[in-house]
């Protein structure tokens, strides 16, 4: 009997620790542990950030976290039928024929409630108005706006403007969950919206490419990925072989060993030769 007794008074006391966080950093954890088993929206969930939010209403990630919990409660996945071999960067969940043979693609593509996401966007919106210089949360904000917004991410693009423009005249000493922003992250993080914008493949999201990596090639211009980058709106988005090879030659000026620039170059050059061949194996 003793030892039944031991055995729920212990569950008791463990249970009772669970709850009783005294620093944000430990509500943080519990909360992590609890999104591995539950989701950013399972059951009890919203219970334990009311609790946190009591405990610390300033916390910025509690904020995220309850950005988190909206952004989840608002979507909705559905399979769908889109055109192409991909779509918004991702590849189909299943290609299947037709009754003619033509392939049809299937994606997977995310819903969401306007007014629940507009929720989401209030708590981050917080969380930067009271921690302006942590690019922590202003990363948050463009990733949830660029999953929104889909082939047409004029709200993300504006963020990620905004930083860039931040970055270009006042040089914040930014900062990611509290702690000083290491060199070269800022060009990471710039660098890694850019390859998302370059994957939507839509026409406004080719020209939002392009616009910031001129801009960063302004801020950085000694950095041989931005030319790159420009390079590759002009022979992927604009189809301007001349235009693209000139931007991957300043790139290899930068850096002889440019990856990138060199095989793209290759690839001009292949397309060029080709066309060469075939002009003249159709002359009489």
């Amino acid at each position: 009997m003793k030892k039944i007794f031991s055995v729920i008074f212990a569950a008791i006391a463990l249970s009772f620790a669970a709850y009783c966080q005294t620093t944000p950093q430990e509500y943080l954890e519990k909360y992590s542990r609890l999104i591995q088993r539950l989701g950013y929206a399972g059951v009890g969930i919203e219970t334990y950030l009311d609790k946190w939010e009591e405990a610390f209403p300033q916390d910025g990630r509690m904020l995220e976290a309850r950005c988190n919990y909206y952004l989840a409660k608002s979507m909705t996945t559905e399979v769908v039928i889109r055109e192409g071999s991909k779509f918004l960067g991702n590849k189909p969940v299943i290609s299947l024929p037709d009754s003619s043979g033509r392939k049809i693609n299937y994606f997977e593509e995310h819903f969401f409630d306007d007014e629940v996401f507009g929720t989401a966007v209030k708590y981050i919106d917080r969380a930067i108005q009271l921690y302006p210089l942590d690019i922590l949360y202003r990363a948050d904000k463009v990733n949830l706006l660029l999953a929104y917004e889909k082939e047409s991410p004029d709200l993300a693009v504006a963020e990620i403007e905004n930083l860039v423009e931040m970055e270009q005249t006042s040089h914040p000493e930014w900062t990611f969950d509290g702690a000083p922003l290491e060199e070269g992250e800022f060009s990471q993080l710039i660098s890694g919206y850019c390859v998302s914008l370059y994957n939507v493949a839509s026409p406004i999201s080719y020209d939002a490419f392009y616009s910031i990596s001129r801009q960063m090639c302004k801020l950085e211009p000694k950095e041989p990925n931005w030319l790159d980058n420009i390079g590759s709106y002009w022979l992927v988005a604009r189809g301007n072989d001349r235009k693209a090879m000139s931007f991957y030659k300043k790139a290899l000026k930068l850096n002889k060993e440019d990856q990138v620039a060199k095989s793209n170059i290759s690839l001009i050059e292949r397309r060029r030769a080709h066309a060469k061949k075939s002009a003249k194996g159709s002359r009489p």
